[in-house]
């Protein structure tokens, strides 16, 4: 089980934002965010680093001198030669760590240091386990994981750093067609980016009408946004070391400083969430799915854990 001192992640940003504000997104966190690892790159739609290319090198160079630890993602589906290609290119010239989010990544990684991310099922320790003998040094658990299951792996997976994700709208599913350009009269082929247009998402609603899912380009996200805020000192006692943040269109320096201040208790975890509601109130907070309910519940908490900082 890790014991270190529990850290945040940043997760790749999920949506397709403008260039200059991806840039300028990543240059305010590392300027001012608490977080210690910055998992960076196109998890979604490989025809979006048109927009975020140029900025890398810049966007990279500024966070490590901030001190961030830098990790580069792949795409979660690949179905394109070329975007193929882009992955092997990855692993093969990338001087950071890579974080796998499909299994076409994991052959190219075998036998050197990676992270697995939310994308890979890893739903038991023997899955795990398997994975840490390949090289995984840390695995983002997904995120419709019970507690009860995310403790039975963490303890059947000694040497291996597992995180979850505390904050953003969960990843539900991806595809090679585009229901977000078909949405607005595009096809894939010729969407026209028109992503951009919803820089956090485009709700989708049922009948009656209540919005209930969103897209994202090719990737279904839920419409509620997890917020593990009140969890996470208990997750950290069952040996969880790192918390994932993704990026949301909102202030997310503030959600980071938020969740360092309860997860070494300067906050009080309850009084938190009424705070992350008014710092994100573009969709409801949920934790269902953490509490063995359906995830877009929202479970308070019988008891205050948030005056107990993490040692």
């Amino acid at each position: 089980m890790n014991t270190g001192k529990p850290t945040l992640t940043l997760g790749p940003v999920p949506y397709l934002w403008e260039g200059e504000k991806w840039r300028d997104f990543y240059f305010r966190m590392a300027d001012e965010a608490p977080v210690t690892d910055v998992v960076i790159g196109e998890t979604v739609c490989s025809k979006r680093l048109h927009f975020t290319d140029p900025y890398f090198p810049p966007v990279i160079e500024r966070l490590v001198v901030a001190g961030k630890r830098i990790v580069l993602s792949t795409l979660a589906l690949v179905t394109l030669e070329r975007e193929s290609q882009y992955v092997r290119s990855l692993v093969a010239d990338s001087p950071y760590p890579v974080e796998a989010n499909d299994l076409s990544a994991l052959a190219l990684l075998e036998g050197e240091p990676h992270w697995i991310g939310p994308f890979i099922n890893v739903y038991n320790a023997a899955t795990a386990r398997l994975l840490a003998r390949r090289g995984a040094s840390s695995i983002c658990l997904p995120p419709e994981l019970p507690a009860s299951s995310i403790a039975e792996i963490v303890a059947g997976t000694p040497d291996t750093a597992f995180e979850v994700l505390a904050f953003g709208r969960m990843p539900l599913a991806i595809s090679a067609r585009c229901a977000h350009a078909r949405a607005k009269g595009h096809i894939k082929d010729n969407c026209q980016f028109v992503c951009a247009e919803d820089p956090d998402g485009l709700p989708v609603k049922t009948l009656d009408p209540q919005s209930f899912l969103a897209l994202n380009g090719v990737q279904t996200v839920s419409f509620t946004c997890q917020a593990l805020l009140t969890e996470l000192l208990d997750l950290v006692s069952i040996g969880v070391s790192r918390f994932r943040l993704s990026p949301q269109d909102c202030d997310v320096v503030a959600v980071a400083s938020l969740y360092d201040d309860v997860l070494h208790g300067r906050t009080d975890a309850e009084g938190g969430i009424a705070r992350l509601r008014q710092l994100y109130p573009a969709a409801p907070l949920s934790n269902g799915f953490h509490h063995g309910q359906e995830g877009a519940a929202w479970v308070a908490r019988a008891r205050n854990i948030g005056h107990r900082g993490a040692e």
